[in-house]
Parts: structure tokens; C-alpha cells; sequence
């Protein structure tokens, strides 16, 4: 069905919002579980739906009337390769963030052609498979010694720790600055400056008022900004064979990359390096505590098993919730008209659970095979350049672990609320007895 839009005269939408709340600071501070239900909800709508706007922003803008919700595996695909209508320029999020931030932190994700066909050309060399097998070794040697510490925590803890911050955290630390080229003695703090970056809705991070969160945001910001202008300068003098050598020189048609560039770039790769896998392994292992019979089925053949596992626990965490598109123009999307200037809101955690395109859902199967996830987007010119990078990582982390550790169980986990990356903020872990 065509649904008729007009304008007000303060310029907002006429049409109704549907009445399932999805807009709350209180629905995101639920569970997956229980957020689910009411995505099942929208997605027997058979359509798009028109929310409010997310409540209790940090900026607020008079002329946000409200959003779209893409609960739908097939609708999210077709706005992902509808760029030309549905644009990444105005930003990626939810909630309104000022200009500046927006800028300085999204990098290709936040960017349309042509623009965003320069910079993917100019870093895309960096994720080549050749790149990845490269850096695979390294990437193993950092499994081992993060696993070797999460022994030694458990011991040191009296036989419990904190997944998260013993584990789950460190590698793609460890592996990202590798990447990079970060000095040992800078990655914790550039790490630290990155999780304030993804949990601006964590008082314990960034303050409780507005004033202070948006102040630690740009603080984090100019922190890592200035850690990657730094490092760029070096390696245009003296490069090595690290990511901000590569980006340092990068070249096409003549062209380079700026430093503003390459440090939203960097904070990019850093946030979405770290936390994507932080929160698929931790997610993970308590999927794997969840579902004993699973984990023993993975057991059984690690080697043989491992990729097909790692499909599916990226699914089942869904990492990274909700992406945001603007309309560019007027348009239609699932029979609904969609008027220009309109946010339009993925949700993937929605998409990941949509019974039309995933057989049981539900269902934690680590043999699922083909496994159909949009993960790391639904194609289109935003597909994950980091997605090997991912699969490289979570693979080798559970390899160690299942190999050492097979016991290792999982408490409840501590969430982060917030409707961007499905954040754990804590979660215990321990052996078996």
C-alpha cells in the first residue's frame, strides 16, 4: 500500500506513528530477547514503519520528525544498494551528533559518492586478501597471548575473571594497533579513548549530563586524531609496512589522503575493528555456555567446524545493531513513499532474526550452512571492508580457546545500553569444575 505524505506547516511529516515503541531509551536498555519481539512484531507489518524520534538525544534537532524502521531482511538489502536514494553523508547513527563528530569518526561508513569512491579505493588495498593472510600469522601469535592471559587471570582471580576486559577486549586491541602501527606504549590509551567513542550512553564512561558526554566525545576524538597525524607524518618520512604507511602514501589518479582523512580513518578502523570482534567473541562464549550440545558439535571437528561457527555466532551477536540512511530524494521503499530529507533506519539485529530469509532464526546452529547474515551489511558500496579482518580473528580467538580452554563457561552479561553496537560491558567466565 502507497501511503499519501504531506507536510505540516512546521514541515513535519503527516503521517501516524505506528505504536510500538522502538524510539525508548528504555526498549534499548532490554534485552536482545526481548527487543526481538517487537521486531517480529513490525516485520509482520510487511512493510516500513514510522517511528518518533529517538528519545533523549544529545543534540536536538527541531526539524527530526521522526524515522523509518527497515526490520525486513529483504527491505534492509534493497536500501543498502539503493545509495542514490538512501544517502550515508548526513550520518550513520540514530541520535543527532553534531557535525564536527560526525565528521571526524565516520570515515567511507558516513560518506557518498563521489567521495566515498575515492577513499574506498585509496584504503581498500590494505584489506586485499593477500593483506589478510599476511597478518594472519600475527594474528594467531596475539590469540595465544591473550588466552595465556586469560589463564593466568583466572588464576590470579581465584578460578573467575571478567571476559571482557581479560579477553575479549585485548585481541582486536592487540591486532588493530598491529595493524596500524601503533607503539606499544600509546595502543592502551588509544584503545580506552576508542570505548568512549561507543558508549557515549554509559555514564561511567563519559559523565551523566550532556555537557559532559559531547566534552569527552570531541576529547576522544582529538585524542585519536591527533595520535594518527602524528603517526602519518613519521611514516611519510620513514615508512614501514603498517596500515598508516599505506594510507600515508596512498595514491590514485594523483590524489591523497588528507590527515583529517586518514584520522577519521583511523578512528573508524579502531572502533569498528575493536568492537565488532569484542562484542562477537563475548557474545560468543555465551552462546556457546547457552548451548552445550553446540559447543560439543564444534569440538568434535574445530578445524573442519571453525568457519562455518564463526558464520553463525556473527549472527547471532549482530554486532553492530542499526545503520542510518537520509533520503536523497523522494521515493518509494516496501509500497511506502518516502520523502526527501526522511531518516531511514536498518535494523540488523531485526534482519538476522527474519524467518523469510533465516531458517529457525531462533536457533543458535553453528553448522548452519549457507549462512545468509548481513552482519557486515547487505552489499551495496558499503559492504564491510573489515570483514575478513573479522572472520581472521574470531576464528583464531575460539581456536585457542576451545583448544585450551573447552570448559571455559559464561555469566549473564552486563549491557551497555544503546541502539548502535550491542555492547557488553562485562561478563564473568570460568572453567567448568
Amino acid at each position: 500500500m502507497t501511503q499519501h505524505v504531506t507536510r505540516s506547516a512546521s514541515g513535519s511529516p503527516d503521517r501516524p506513528y505506528d505504536e510500538l515503541d522502538i524510539s525508548s531509551r528504555a526498549f534499548w536498555s532490554t534485552s536482545a530477547d526481548v527487543r526481538e519481539k517487537t521486531f517480529s512484531l513490525l516485520r509482520e507489518r510487511g512493510t516500513v514503519t514510522w517511528h518518533p524520534p529517538f528519545q533523549e538525544q544529545l543534540l536536538e534537532d527541531p526539524d527530526d520528525y521522526g524515522f523509518w524502521a527497515v526490520t525486513r531482511y529483504d527491505d534492509l538489502v534493497e536500501v543498502t544498494k539503493r545509495h542514490e536514494d538512501f544517502l550515508s553523508g548526513p550520518g550513520i547513527l540514530m541520535e543527532n551528533l553534531p557535525a564536527e563528530l560526525v565528521e571526524a569518526a565516520q570515515s567511507i561508513i558516513g560518506m557518498d559518492p563521489p567521495r566515498h569512491t575515492k577513499m574506498r579505493r585509496l584504503v581498500a588495498a590494505a584489506f586485499t586478501p593477500k593483506q589478510m593472510r599476511r597478518i594472519d600469522d600475527r594474528i594467531q601469535a596475539n590469540a595465544r597471548m591473550v588466552v595465556d592471559d586469560l589463564e593466568k587471570a583466572l588464576e590470579r582471580d581465584g578460578g573467575q575473571t571478567d571476559f571482557v576486559a581479560e579477553c575479549a577486549e585485548l585481541l582486536p586491541m592487540h591486532n588493530i594497533n598491529d595493524i596500524m602501527g601503533v607503539p606499544d606504549g600509546q595502543r592502551q590509551q588509544a584503545a580506552h579513548e576508542m570505548k568512549v567513542g561507543t558508549s557515549w550512553n554509559d555514564p561511567e564512561f563519559v559523565g551523566e549530563t550532556k555537557e559532559e558526554v559531547l566534552g569527552r566525545l570531541f576529547q576522544a576524538m582529538t585524542f585519536s586524531h591527533g595520535l594518527a597525524t602524528s603517526l602519518a607524518g613519521e611514516r611519510r618520512e620513514n615508512p614501514t609496512e603498517d596500515l598508516i604507511s599505506s594510507l600515508a602514501h596512498a595514491e590514485v589518479d594523483g590524489e591523497t589522503l588528507t590527515d583529517e582523512e586518514i584520522g577519521a580513518f583511523f578512528v573508524l578502523l579502531t572502533i569498528a575493528g575493536n568492537d565488532t570482534t569484542r562484542q562477537s567473541t563475548t557474545h560468543g562464549l555465551r552462546a556457546l555456555t547457552d548451548y552445550p550440545a553446540q559447543r560439543a558439535w564444534l569440538l568434535d571437528d574445530l578445524e573442519e567446524r571453525m568457519p562455518d561457527a564463526v558464520e553463525e555466532i556473527v549472527r547471532w551477536a549482530t554486532p553492530i545493531m542499526t545503520f542510518r540512511r537520509t533520503a536523497g530524494r523522494d521515493c518509494q521503499l516496501a509500497g511506502q513513499q518516502i520523502t526527501e530529507g526522511d531518516k531511514v533506519v536498518m535494523f540488523y539485529s531485526s534482519a538476522n532474526r527474519d524467518e523469510s530469509r533465516i531458517e529457525r532464526p531462533h536457533e543458535l546452529d553453528l553448522s548452519r550452512h549457507p549462512n545468509p547474515h548481513i552482519s557486515f551489511g547487505g552489499g551495496g558500496i558499503h559492504h564491510c571492508l573489515g570483514n575478513q579482518l573479522a572472520r581472521f580473528q574470531l576464528k583464531a580467538l575460539f581456536t585457542e580457546l576451545l583448544t585450551r580452554l573447552p570448559d571455559l563457561q559464561a555469566g549473564e552479561p552486563e549491557l551497555t545500553p544503546g541502539n548502535f553496537l550491542n555492547v557488553v560491558k562485562r561478563m564473568s567466565c570460568w572453567r567448568q569444575s
